[in-house]
C-alpha cells in the first residue's frame, strides 16, 4: 500500500516514481556517464538527482518530471567540483597508456577529451550535442543565459578541436 493511501484504496499512480526510474533510469545514467566518465560517479549523480527531485514530482507533474530531474542532475554535476576531492581516483587499469596504434577506440578518445573540459563546458556540450537540445533549452536546464551557453560551447569546441586525442592522423595511404 502506498504511503498516504487509506486502507483498501489504490494509490493514484501505481507506477509513479518507481515506474519513472525503471523506464528512464538507463537514459539518465547514460547522460550522467557522459558527464562524469565514471560508472560509480554516474550512478551517484543519478541517485542524487532522483533524491533531490522526488519531493517535487507532484508539483512538477508527470509531463515535466524528466526535464526537472535532468536539470537537477546537470546543476548538481556542475556544483560537485566545489565539494569533491579529485586528487586521486581508483581505476581498474594501470596508469600506463597504450600507444596510439594500440588505442584506436574513438569512444575512449572522445571520453578522454571530454574529461579534459571544465564541468560547465562539458555539461553544455553533453546537453547540446548528445542530448540534442537547443541553446535556449540548454540555458533553461542549466539555469544560465543563452549567451553563456554560446560562449561555453564555443570554448569547449575550440578545446576539443585542439585536443591531440581527437586529431586524425594522416596516413601514407591517403
Amino acid at each position: 500500500m502506498a504511503l498516504g493511501a487509506a486502507p483498501g484504496e489504490e494509490p493514484e499512480e501505481p507506477d509513479g516514481f518507481d515506474g519513472f526510474v525503471a523506464a528512464r533510469g538507463d537514459a539518465l545514467w547514460r547522460s550522467a556517464w557522459l558527464l562524469t566518465t565514471d560508472h560509480q560517479l554516474a550512478e551517484d549523480l543519478v541517485q542524487t538527482a532522483l533524491a533531490k527531485s522526488w519531493r517535487a514530482r507532484d508539483r512538477v507533474g508527470a509531463d515535466g518530471f524528466e526535464a526537472y530531474v535532468r536539470r537537477v542532475m546537470y546543476t548538481t554535476y556542475v556544483s560537485w567540483w566545489r565539494r569533491r576531492w579529485r586528487a586521486e581516483r581508483p581505476t581498474e587499469n594501470l596508469p600506463e597508456r597504450p600507444s596510439r596504434a594500440e588505442d584506436g577506440d574513438a569512444r575512449n578518445d572522445l571520453v578522454a577529451a571530454l574529461d579534459g573540459l571544465p564541468r560547465g563546458q562539458r555539461a553544455v556540450v553533453v546537453l547540446r550535442y548528445f542530448e540534442d537540445l537547443t541553446e535556449q533549452q540548454t540555458a533553461a536546464v542549466l539555469g544560465i543565459g543563452v549567451g553563456t551557453v554560446k560562449s561555453q560551447c564555443s570554448r569547449a569546441l575550440r578545446s576539443l578541436r585542439s585536443s591531440p586525442r581527437l586529431r586524425r592522423e594522416e596516413t601514407a595511404d591517403e
